[in-house]
């Protein structure tokens, strides 16, 4: 049952975690046809959806950094191309459903991608495709959050879906501390004094002067996505108030 969403056109933001099994790295099959499903189940509502993904299931570039044998610019030159490998492989397999596809990078991939504009990607959201937006800002020391919080102020996003693999945001780490505390709604500035762990704090504060409500959720949970889109109590938003 296809159900209604709240919105006319979304910024869903995933991470590289999405594409892994339980290995964490690389791009598992049963990991795709999962995130293609959720996706798919999303855009059956009318929803337009533009999509940022990230690349830590196959490369982490500020962690290369941090050793001392590769400058921070060229290891994070590296994720932006492992952005590319996820959202190609994205793109076809959605493409495999029968879904009308775009994959757009910042980062000059000339044969495999086309590049990102803002106004090509809103004429393919338009025209109801799916937009794929890879390759980060195309910049260095941008996070594919700062990246995500970025497109939807550029094409519009009524809200930033940030799919990840906990409930929501959480006082401590859920997944160390069985006793920590989900918070429902929180504002920007309540993320940004306590620096809670959601996400990039440069993208908290982009959405903040944004005006664009973030909603984190846990991605792996079926129907979650479809449950966000739809305005439904999932996860934790953060808002003005």
């Amino acid at each position: 049952m296809v159900t209604k969403s709240a919105y006319h056109r979304v910024l869903i933001k995933v991470s590289g975690e999405a594409f892994c099994g339980s290995d964490g790295f690389g791009i598992d099959p049963s990991a795709l046809e999962a995130l293609i499903t959720e996706l798919l189940g999303v855009h059956e509502t009318g929803v337009q959806i533009g999509l940022v993904v990230g690349g830590g299931n196959i490369f982490r570039g500020r962690e290369l950094s941090k050793a001392g044998l590769i400058a921070r610019p060229t290891a994070d030159a590296m994720g932006m191309l492992a952005t590319v490998m996820n959202a190609l492989a994205l793109g076809d397999a959605l493409a495999g459903r029968a879904a009308r596809v775009s994959v757009m990078s910042a980062k000059p991939t000339a044969d495999a991608c086309e590049p990102f504009t803002r106004r090509c990607a809103i004429e393919h959201l338009e025209a109801g495709k799916i937009v794929i937006l890879a390759g980060g800002t195309g910049n260095p020391f941008f996070t594919t959050d700062t990246c995500a919080a970025l497109r939807a102020a550029e094409i519009g996003a009524e809200v930033l879906l940030k799919a990840t693999k906990v409930d929501g945001v959480f006082d401590a780490d859920p997944v160390t501390n069985p006793n920590a505390k989900k918070f429902d709604r929180l504002t920007y500035g309540e993320v940004l004094s306590r620096q809670l762990g959601v996400m990039d704090l440069a993208a908290v504060s982009m959405c903040m002067e944004s005006g664009i409500p973030i909603i984190v959720f846990r991605m792996d949970k079926p129907g979650n996505l479809a449950a966000a889109g739809a305005g439904e109590n999932v996860g934790t938003v953060i808002s003005n108030g």
